[in-house]
C-alpha cells in the first residue's frame, strides 16, 4: 500500500507533464502558422494612389500600376488634389506625370512599406521608359544634348508629403504603443474582473467595476502618453486628443476582457491574450491592412489593437483623416464591456455565496449600511 501511492503520484506527474508538454508544442505550432502566415511574404494588394495625369497618357500608366492587382488606382484633376488625398489618408501617394518628367509623392507616416513600394515601382519604370528611349535612339543614330541625355539619367524627383519625425525613423512606435496598452490591459482586466466575484450582487458593485475599469484606461493612458515623450514621439500633436484616444484603445481592451472574465470566469482572459498575441500582428502597425492576407485584413481593422493603431496614426500625423470609423469600433468594444461588466454584477448571485474578500473592502464597494445597536436588556 505504502508503495502504490508513490507509484500513482509518479504516473499522474507524468501524465501531467506530457499534457503541459503537448499544450505548449500545439500553441507554439499555432503561433508559427499564425505569424508566418500572416507576415512571412507580405503581398501588396490593392494599395490606393493616385493619378495626375491627361487622358491620352493614363491608360499606360494605370495599366502598369494595377498589373498584377498591386495597386488600385484614384484619378485627381491636380498635385494640390493630389496632396489633400494624401494628407487625409486616403491614398498612399501618387504620381504626377503631366509635367516634363515624372513626379512620385508618398508619405511615409502612413507606412514605410507602402511608401517604399511606391518609390520602387516608380523609380524602376521610370529607369525602364529611360533606358528604352535612350536605346531606340542609338537604334536610329539620333544624337541628343549632354543635358537631355543627363537629365534621363538622373533620378525621378520624389516629394514625401507626410514624412516620419525623425525620432521615429521607422515607424516602429505605434507597434510599441499598441503592445504596451494591450498587455497592460490584459493583465489589468485580468485582475479587474476577478477581482469580487463572489461579494453580493448589487448596482453598487456594478458601478464601482465599471468606474475602476475607466479610471484604471485613463491612467495607463497617462502613463503610455507621459513616456512617449521620454523619446521625442508625437511631441507635436494635441496631448488631449491623444490622451483621450489612448483611453479609449485601454478601456476597449480592459472592458472586453472584464466582460469575458465576467461570463466566462477566469478562461475569459483569454480575449485579452488574444489582442496581445494576435491582434498585434494584424493591428496595421508593423504590416499595413494592405499587405496582410484577406482573413488578417478584416479582423485587424476591427479588433481594438488595429483600430487603435490607425487613429493613433492618424492623430498623430494625418490630423485632416476621417477616424471616426475606428473611433466607433473602440467605443463599441469598450461600452459592451463595459455594459456586461454591470449587468453581471447586478444578477442575483445564482449560489447565493457572499464574499471571499475581506468584509471592509465588500462594504467599500457596496456601501454598507450602518446597524442598529442591539439592547440586551
Amino acid at each position: 500500500m505504502t508503495e502504490q501511492q508513490p507509484t500513482e503520484s509518479v504516473l499522474r506527474f507524468r501524465r501531467f507533464a506530457l499534457a503541459v508538454c503537448v499544450i505548449g508544442v500545439l500553441v507554439q505550432l499555432g503561433l508559427t502558422a499564425y505569424y508566418l502566415g500572416m507576415g512571412h511574404k507580405a503581398q501588396p494588394r490593392n494599395v490606393p494612389v493616385g493619378l495626375v495625369a491627361a487622358p491620352s497618357d493614363r491608360a499606360e500608366v494605370v495599366g502598369l500600376l494595377t498589373q498584377q492587382g498591386v495597386f488600385k488606382v484614384t484619378d485627381y484633376a491636380t498635385v494640390d488634389d493630389l496632396e489633400v488625398a494624401i494628407k487625409r489618408r486616403d491614398v498612399y501617394g501618387g504620381v504626377d506625370i503631366t509635367g516634363a518628367q515624372p513626379h512620385l509623392y508618398v508619405a511615409s507616416a502612413a507606412g514605410p512599406a507602402a511608401a517604399t513600394l511606391l518609390r520602387t515601382t516608380f523609380t524602376t519604370v521610370v529607369q525602364q521608359q529611360a533606358a528604352a528611349t535612350l536605346d531606340q535612339l542609338a537604334k536610329s543614330g539620333d544624337r541628343i544634348p549632354v543635358a537631355r541625355a543627363r537629365a534621363l539619367n538622373a533620378p525621378p524627383p520624389i516629394t514625401d508629403v507626410v514624412p516620419l519625425p525623425d525620432d521615429d525613423v521607422n515607424g516602429a512606435s505605434l507597434g510599441f504603443l499598441t503592445q504596451a496598452l494591450a498587455l497592460g490591459g490584459t493583465v489589468a482586466s485580468m485582475g479587474l474582473g476577478r477581482l469580487i466575484p463572489r461579494t453580493r450582487r448589487s448596482w453598487r458593485r456594478g458601478i464601482a467595476h465599471v468606474s475602476t475599469l475607466a479610471v484604471y484606461a485613463v491612467a495607463s493612458a497617462a502613463v503610455v502618453l507621459w513616456s512617449m515623450g521620454w523619446f521625442g514621439v508625437g511631441i507635436t500633436a494635441d496631448r488631449g486628443e491623444m490622451l483621450a484616444i489612448f483611453s479609449l484603445i485601454s478601456l476597449a481592451i480592459t472592458a472586453s476582457t472584464a466582460g469575458a472574465v465576467a461570463i466566462f470566469g477566469a478562461p475569459g482572459a483569454v480575449i485579452g491574450a488574444l489582442y496581445f498575441t494576435l491582434g498585434t500582428v494584424i493591428s496595421g502597425a508593423s504590416i499595413l491592412p494592405e499587405f496582410l492576407p484577406d482573413f488578417g485584413r478584416i479582423l485587424g481593422v476591427n479588433l481594438p489593437t488595429g483600430a487603435g493603431v490607425q487613429a493613433v496614426r492618424d492623430n498623430l500625423y494625418f490630423p485632416a483623416a476621417e477616424i471616426s470609423q475606428h473611433l466607433t469600433v473602440l467605443a463599441l468594444y469598450g461600452g459592451i464591456g463595459a455594459l456586461i461588466v454591470l449587468v453581471t454584477n447586478m444578477l442575483p448571485n445564482r449560489r447565493n455565496q457572499t464574499s471571499e474578500v475581506e468584509l471592509d473592502l465588500a462594504h467599500r464597494l457596496e456601501g454598507a449600511e450602518r446597524r442598529e445597536p442591539v439592547n440586551l436588556t
